[in-house]
């Protein structure tokens, strides 16, 4: 099977309610394994087997239910990521949407004003009279024009929907309308009876207003992927020689020189040749402080540049980009459905049929049983076909979907799937990697014994100045740990160096004969260690112990190990307070994993793991019934990180495109795991808000449209289920807006 997944743009808005139907055309075809609609942002996301169906075969099937696409929605080039932002705002179908009800509405309203004045109805509730010769005709010509110009998106679209064999909110609103329209031309030139002119016309004007408050709402939820791309600047300094010319960045290619000023934005990820700056990532990792900038350090095209030059050397274009990575998973989210989507949606399209046999049997009801007049039950049967209108429920987990991928986004975690997010609110077991996730993979000192009359800091600087003329991992850790210890001070000189293989180091430092180096050293300058319980704990926890002597006399010992991240225990400790567990996996000795989990206080430790053993260990977890996640690189970890219920790739930083994790976190830092687990849950708990509101309203609305409430003389007009369907809409996408309001600065 050759699986294959595509996400592709939709030419027009269509419809929430419209998108479980449309799905289900779609998985019908061989071949097709899942599609999934985001009527949010107007793209279909289809997963297929590419020797069974091709691309084609499978827009046609979309054209066939009246739906163009624009084609693969590819990432933007390099040659015209800078024109994308004003393509999309084009092709906002949501924009365009709100621009037409807009327009619409205004003309019906100013209609409907002479349509009131003129109404019967109105005139008796008001004691006034108008009257002329041709009344009723004009009457009958401006709610003819109000009913075919204001109401013809939803015919346009009704008409598409039958033809496909689809039932939506169109038809219903098209079919309330007509209902009402047609019974008035009947009173109006074939039986005697009250018209329905005046009711139609406000329910258009009604009509028309929520809709172009609910694509307004909608679209205030969108938009994630244009303010992405308008992070690249349009142009970009190029040094040519000694000239500095200002270029297109479409123009610019890999190995061109850039001059980035103070102020500006970096054009294109690229290496940094000269100068230094600090230079703010906010936009691309989430991390609100300037991050340092020097020769050799990376800087992401898109961030801003802050008070000093750089020249840099273009290392990436196009869609190997680090925001145009970012962009791909972030539209990859965007087009899935976690599964309590998949529920709604069916919702939303069986409350459409629900709707039309309520309102059928409505009619029926009042006028044969409850001895009502014609009016009076046809007014009820149009308001309960208003009122049911399934966009609340159709829309109450995509707006939300697509605001926590764009704030996850924009803190620096990249959620490739909605799934995920459901997944990690239920998380029992959170299992960091060691080395370079919970630590920092690099040796640091961690412990100094001295044994003579020199004081800790004299140790250190003495030993790190032998060390300086070593390239071993151990000693660069040491003249690491000096250059940053408190109250650093220049290292002494040493002199006549000689490294002794396997063993360690010799030099002579401030006048005395200095050695540094292991157990066999020791034994080569045939000196013991003394009993001493300090060094035996050092050991114990499998740390390495580098020793001094001078002149023949051991002075003391300085302990190494891979320093534990000062962010590792504050996420730890969140993540406790959360009630999840916390476990490490590493490779390294049981006496290393155990000295790391003491000091974290961590609950579960998998030590001596091989890098094949490691899936093995997400399944031992799973088999108690735990939800498990599994924090890595995303490159030895990728087994565990698939076989995991939610696999986290971290420390991405400009390579973001992981296959096998479910999410990834640009920056190296565990407390952005906190802040997943923060964002997954408010991000449900905003999903089931929305689900209860969308239900509730149905629960409550409907049965009230149909009359329940006649006996207390509470009657809903079909303006009033307008609104309140309207309001309904509103209301969710308002909702998931205000989970913009979560704090994700802090874990």
């Amino acid at each position: 099977m050759k699986r294959e997944i595509v996400t592709l743009a939709l030419k027009e808005y269509m419809p929430p309610d419209c998108t479980c139907a449309i799905e289900d055309k779609v998985r019908d075809r061989e071949g097709v394994l899942d599609a999934a609609v985001n009527p949010v942002d107007d793209v279909v996301q289809v997963t297929y087997d590419g020797e069974k169906i091709e691309l084609s075969q499978i827009k046609e099937i979309l054209e066939r239910c009246g739906y163009q696409c624009e084609g693969e929605m590819d990432m933007p080039s390099h040659a015209h990521m800078k024109h994308e932002h004003e393509k999309a705002e084009a092709h906002d179908h949501h924009a365009l949407m709100e621009r037409d009800f807009r327009r619409r509405f205004w003309v019906v309203l100013v209609l409907t004003v002479p349509v009131l004045l003129l109404s019967p109805t109105i005139q008796n509730w008001f004691g006034f009279t108008l009257t002329f010769p041709g009344a009723r005709y004009l009457l009958f010509v401006l709610a003819t024009i109000i009913t075919f110009y204001g109401t013809w998106p939803f015919y346009r679209n009704a008409a598409k929907a039958v033809r496909t064999g689809l039932f939506d909110m169109n038809v219903l609103v098209s079919l309330a309308v007509s209902a009402g329209y047609l019974f008035s031309v009947g009173a109006t030139f074939v039986f005697t009876a009250v018209d329905f002119y005046w009711e139609i016309s406000t329910l258009v004007a009604v009509l028309l207003l929520g809709h172009w408050l609910e694509m307004r709402a909608v679209r205030g939820t969108a938009g994630a992927l244009r303010e992405l791309v308008k992070l690249i600047p349009p142009t970009a300094n190029r040094i040519v020689g000694d000239e500095v010319e200002e270029v297109p960045t479409a123009e610019v290619e890999v190995g061109d020189l850039l001059l980035v000023r103070p102020g500006e934005k970096v054009a294109i990820d690229g290496e940094v040749l000269e100068g230094q700056s600090g230079v703010n990532e906010a936009m691309i990792t989430g991390e609100s402080k300037p991050v340092a900038k020097g020769e050799g350090d990376q800087v992401i095209g898109g961030s801003l540049n802050g008070e000093g030059a750089l020249r840099i050397r273009v290392t990436r274009t196009g869609e190997e980009t680090a925001l145009a990575q970012i962009i791909s998973l972030v539209k990859e989210a965007q087009g899935s459905k976690p599964p309590v989507q998949r529920l709604a949606d069916r919702g939303a399209h069986w409350l459409t049929i629900v709707a039309v046999a309520v309102a059928t049997s409505t009619f029926i009801f009042w006028l044969l049983i409850g001895g009502q007049t014609t009016v009076f039950a046809l007014t009820l049967a149009v308001t309960v076909l208003v009122i049911a209108c399934p966009h609340a429920l159709g829309l109450a987990i995509p707006v939300v979907t697509t605001i926590s991928t764009t704030l996850g986004a924009r803190n620096g975690m990249l959620i490739r799937n909605a799934e995920a997010t459901e997944t990690a609110r239920r998380l029992d077991v959170v299992v960091f990697d060691k080395t370079g996730t919970l630590t920092r993979g690099e040796f640091g000192v961690t412990d100094i014994v001295t044994l003579a009359d020199w004081d800790e800091d004299t140790l250190l600087r003495r030993v790190a100045a032998v060390e300086l003329n070593s390239e071993h991992v151990i000693a660069k850790g040491i003249v690491r740990s000096a250059a940053g210890a408190e109250h650093a001070k220049p290292l002494p000189q040493a002199t006549d160096f000689q490294a002794i293989p396997g063993k360690g180091a010799r030099a002579v430092v401030e006048g005395m004969k200095l050695a540094v180096g292991n157990r066999a050293l020791l034994a080569d300058l045939s000196l013991s260690l003394p009993d001493n319980p300090r060094l035996a704990e050092l050991e114990a926890q499998g740390k390495t112990v580098i020793y001094a002597a001078a002149d023949g006399r051991l002075v003391g010992a300085i302990a190494l190990a891979d320093l534990i991240r000062e962010e590792s225990r504050e996420a730890v400790q969140a993540l406790k307070e959360m009630g999840l567990q916390v476990a490490m996996l590493t490779g390294d000795s049981r006496a290393v994993a155990d000295w790391v989990a003491g000091e974290l206080d961590l609950d579960i430790v998998f030590a001596e793991v091989r890098p094949e053993q490691k899936a093995d260990k997400m399944k031992e977890l799973q088999g108690q019934g735990k939800v498990v996640a599994m924090v890595g690189d995303g490159i030895n970890d990728a087994p565990a990180l698939i076989q995991a219920d939610v696999g986290i790739a971290i420390g991405a930083g400009t390579d973001v495109a992981i296959e096998s994790a479910d999410v990834v976190l640009v920056k190296n830092d565990p407390r952005d795991m906190v802040r997943l687990i923060r964002l997954s849950r408010a991000t449900m708990s905003k999903m089931r808000q929305n689900l209860v509101w969308a239900t509730a309203y149905n629960v409550v609305a409907i049965p009230a449209a149909a009359g329940a409430l006649q006996p207390w003389g509470i009657v809903l007009r079909p303006e009033w289920g307008a609104l309140f369907m309207s309001a309904s809409t509103v209301i969710v996408a308002f909702n998931a807006l205000l989970l913009r309001r979560l704090d994700l600065s802090r874990a």
